[in-house]
């Protein structure tokens, strides 16, 4: 399928967005999210220090560095320049900053989009415009919130949202993508629409989110039970976290998503005239993520498969949601539909 200049620039906001969500990963697993303890500098520069000796103390200000300590539990009297000089990290640091820097060409990528969407809103198709929009919007607020997760010294509830509203900007820029078409990619049927397996696709999409959200709080979950039993080896508390409810459930999840998706997978082969790549990919993925999971369960948590897990499952949900477009946008009624 040939896409439109305007689908290629879709596809690359897509792609930084994907590229912004890895990073964000391997900040997570590195604990490198306070890296850069201020925002928008990164220790009061623009081009963070390589070294302790290199903090330029007058551009520093401690008093909102100590009211950070006091929301995560320390001492504010503790946040000194030598203590700050003692915990300076540079490979944290330059982690977060590169985190920022790959944020750059997602407002870049998805500003251009908006400026082409005009394009489309005057060929007739004014909802890509609309669509566009809404991208910017949650480009924003999302930098808003990064700022935000900074500022609030990692706060678990606004991690969560901060990776929803990801998702639901790659969702956007899927249907955006997928849109801006003269004919809209659809799935060939061997002989009508089936319901069933356009239903088991939506309840495998709905799993998927859910597991999403799950997955956070079980990793927002264990950043506090690593603060809080600091110096302590993992393997003396890890069993809090495995005993949680949040962990049970995710845990019980991942095999319902295995299930559903073997069942998509089966029946798709039935009533489509062809498995196009998309159904392999979805299946590879979820096998995938289950034996990530199981690594990280069992095996070790391993950054590596930290990254892979986070950043694979937004891969998923976004070959999915491509998927349920191409299959009909109407739950319960599963059917091509004719776009002008």
């Amino acid at each position: 399928m040939k896409l439109s200049r305007f689908q290629r620039i879709a596809l690359v906001a897509f792609l930084a967005i994907e590229i912004l969500l890895f990073v964000g990963a391997v900040v997570r697993t590195t604990g490198s999210g306070l890296g850069c303890p201020d925002w928008p500098f990164c220790y009061g520069r623009w081009i963070p220090p390589t070294s302790a000796e290199e903090i330029d103390f007058t551009k520093l200000d401690l008093e909102k560095f100590r009211r950070k300590a006091a929301a995560l539990g320390r001492d504010p009297a503790s946040i000194t320049p030598e203590k700050i000089k003692a915990e300076f990290n540079p490979v944290a640091t330059w982690i977060e900053y590169i985190n920022r820097l790959t944020s750059l060409p997602v407002g870049l990528s998805v500003l251009i989009m908006w400026g082409a969407s005009i394009g489309q809103w005057r060929r007739g198709r004014a909802v890509i415009f609309f669509t566009a929009t809404l991208a910017v919007i949650l480009v924003g607020l999302n930098a808003w919130l990064g700022a935000r997760v900074v500022l609030s010294g990692l706060k678990p509830g606004i991690i969560t949202l901060h990776m929803a509203l990801a998702i639901l900007l790659l969702c956007v820029l899927v249907y955006t993508a997928w849109r801006a078409s003269e004919r809209p990619w659809q799935l060939e049927w061997k002989i009508e629409p089936d319901r069933r397996l356009c239903r088991l696709a939506w309840v495998l999409f709905a799993l998927i989110v859910s597991e999403g959200v799950l997955g956070s709080q079980v990793r927002e979950l264990t950043d506090e039970l690593a603060r809080t039993h600091a110096g302590v080896p993992r393997v003396v508390w890890v069993h809090e976290l495995e005993a949680s409810m949040v962990y049970l459930i995710h845990r019980s999840f991942s095999w319902l998503i295995l299930f559903a998706g073997i069942s998509f997978f089966h029946r798709s082969r039935k009533v489509l005239k062809s498995r196009s790549w998309l159904e392999i990919w979805i299946m590879a993925f979820i096998v995938s993520q289950m034996l990530l999971g199981v690594v990280l369960a069992h095996v070790g948590i391993f950054p590596f498969a930290q990254v892979l897990h986070v950043g694979l499952s937004s891969l998923l949900l976004s070959g999915l949601f491509l998927w349920l477009l191409g299959s009909g946008r109407v739950l319960g009624n599963c059917k091509p539909q004719s776009v002008q």
